[in-house]
């Protein structure tokens, strides 16, 4: 883990080492002040006179700046390193994220990914500042404090040998119990991440149902259920407090009262009173040293499970790899299945398809139909291998799909998923993730092709206008048609529409089926639609059924051989043989 997370570093490797060695002046600095104050109070008390009083004042001061300027160039080190390492961790889990395959992705949620690069990173960079600053500070405060302690007081130091195992063992218990709770408590901030967000993404769907009560108990339930586990840890983790203030005053008690008792028996001679002023600053030193350790150490606690969780991200390789000699070229829009089954996850016990057999040429015109579950978009998630098979062999152009660099192969297949999605930013912003050198004639091209030039040009900044977040201000069918035309910029072999005309009336469905025949012919097209009006005139449509290609034919034929085709057929065209009859 702590290897994982140490490639993060990278060019903050300075700053990180920086840190512990300013640091580390500064604490020499602070154990060596109380040494020259006691001497100084020794001098006061044989009657020195005020040269030697100034001669020690600016000494003290001199060494009180510098460890103010080490201090403040540690602290500032310390923030840079800390505040840069998040910044790459964030940075790693992001890149790492945008390789995941759609099977990686199905093992985290979307929210657990959004906690684990913000609440995660926050505990590991406050960890990750305490330890190359407080972690070092206590340490060598707590080892030089009690050399000079012990030389100035002698065998009185030995007490802070009694406290710091008490205060060690209380430690270790905090610990051991917190740690549970913790690793409990993220996965529920996990779910309750989870509510966020779906609430928001909903929100019109929870307003028109009127489920605004119902969304607050739910986010309610989620928000205590953090509440009262972090309440349990914050309990435990409070009797930190006490048991370092028990050691704290059991400490100065002894100092004062058996160190006031050994300065008068012995009238100086085996503790005097600048010994004695500089065990009680050493004293203060040695426990607040133990204090910061106990802060380190209940940082670290909190800061352990969320640096596991980062390294989960960080950890999970892609299942879909590139090969090594991987072909980058695809010869034709052709696509081969050969006795294809696949499921999703290898604990799963039914395939979402089986057995699955076809043959598409380059160019040709493919509808799929089939009731809501059949695997219609499982079937087309396997062509730019979003997905590997479970079983059998998919090929496009005549090779394995395994075969090719994934990005090679992607760029020629354009896929305008069933979920539509656009992204802040402008019309031509959006329509460039097709195609970023794409210019404003070639964009104008595709939008008339997807029928989507129309309506832009009535916004009044055209294809300038501000798309809000996941397109909330435009209608269904606007973002369909913008989809459409972005994928279409990619200019690729094979486009697939999986259900992304639904939202529009037929007149223009059939125009954006016109405009595909007619410019793009030599492009192998798969529109998946409920609509059978949407492809009827395809080549050939595909029938499918409970994972399974039940029937291929015409239109004609299908009507003709297809129970499931002709029954589809006819309830979506029931009114108009009605009206026939």
């Amino acid at each position: 883990m702590i290897k994982t997370l140490a490639k993060s570093i990278r060019e903050y490797k300075k700053a990180s080492l920086l840190s512990p060695v300013l640091v580390s002046c500064e604490v020499v600095l602070e154990c060596i002040i109380p040494f020259l104050i006691a001497n100084l109070v020794n001098r006061i008390k044989a009657g020195c006179g005020l040269e030697t009083i100034a001669r020690y004042g600016v000494v003290l001061v001199v060494l009180a700046a510098f460890s103010l300027f080490f201090g403040a160039s540690a602290g500032s080190a310390c923030a840079k390193a800390s505040c840069g390492f998040a910044r790459n961790l964030r940075k790693d889990m992001f890149y790492k994220i945008q390789d995941y395959s759609f099977e990686n992705i199905d093992r985290f949620s979307v929210p657990s990914l959004v906690t684990r690069m913000t609440t995660d990173v926050t505990n590991v960079q406050q960890a990750y500042m305490m330890i190359i600053r407080t972690a070092i500070r206590g340490p060598l405060m707590l080892i030089f404090s009690f050399v000079m302690a012990f030389v100035m007081g002698g065998k009185m130091a030995f007490i802070f040998v009694v406290a710091a195992p008490v205060l060690t063992a209380g430690l270790a218990v905090v610990i051991r119990k917190t740690m549970p709770i913790f690793r409990r408590v993220f996965k529920k901030y996990d779910a309750l991440n989870n509510s966020v967000q779906e609430n928001i993404r909903s929100m019109r769907v929870v307003k028109s149902y009127v489920r605004e009560e119902y969304e607050k108990r739910k986010f309610n339930a989620a928000a205590d259920e953090v509440c009262a586990d972090f309440t349990r840890a914050e309990r435990i983790l409070a009797f930190n407090s006490p048991l370092m203030q028990f050691c704290i005053y059991a400490v100065m008690i002894f100092v004062m009262s058996f160190g006031s008792y050994t300065v008068i028996t012995s009238r100086g001679l085996a503790l005097d009173v600048g010994q004695m002023s500089a065990l009680l600053t050493y004293s203060f030193q040695i426990l607040n040293s133990l204090m910061m350790l106990s802060m380190v150490f209940v940082m670290i606690t909190m800061a352990g499970e969320s640096a596991q969780r980062i390294v989960e991200v960080l950890g999970e390789e892609s299942s879909l790899q590139s090969p090594p000699d991987a072909v980058k070229q695809v010869a034709d829009g052709s696509i081969d299945f050969e006795n294809v089954s696949f499921k999703y996850s290898r604990q799963a016990e039914r395939m979402a398809l089986s057995g699955v057999n076809l043959r598409i040429r380059s160019g040709e015109v493919i509808g799929i139909v089939g009731g809501t579950g059949s695997s219609k978009s499982t079937l087309v998630q396997l062509i730019p291998r979003l997905y590997d098979v479970t079983e059998g062999t998919v090929r496009v152009g005549g090779v394995d799909v395994r075969r090719y660099d994934l990005e090679a192969l992607r760029d020629q297949v354009a896929v305008v998923l069933q979920k539509n999605v656009l992204f802040s930013g402008t019309i031509k912003e959006n329509l460039r993730w097709g195609n970023q050198d794409a210019t404003d004639a070639e964009m104008e091209d595709v939008c008339r092709l997807a029928q989507a030039d129309e309506f832009i040009r009535q916004f009044p900044q055209g294809y300038d206008t501000y798309i809000e977040q996941g397109g909330s201000n435009v209608s269904g069918g606007q973002k369909q048609r913008l989809c459409i035309a972005r994928a279409l910029l990619k200019k690729p072999k094979i486009l697939i529409l999986d259900d992304s005309t639904s939202a529009v009336d037929t007149r223009t469905d059939a125009l954006i089926r016109q405009g595909f025949r007619e410019f793009i012919p030599e492009t192998t097209k798969i529109i998946i639609a409920q609509r059978v009006a949407s492809v009827q005139e395809c080549d050939r449509i595909f029938v499918m059924d409970g994972g399974r290609i039940q029937a291929v034919g015409t239109h004609e034929e299908l009507l003709e051989n297809s129970e499931i085709y002709r029954e589809v057929y006819f309830s979506q065209n029931k009114a108009g043989v009605n009206n026939a009859r």
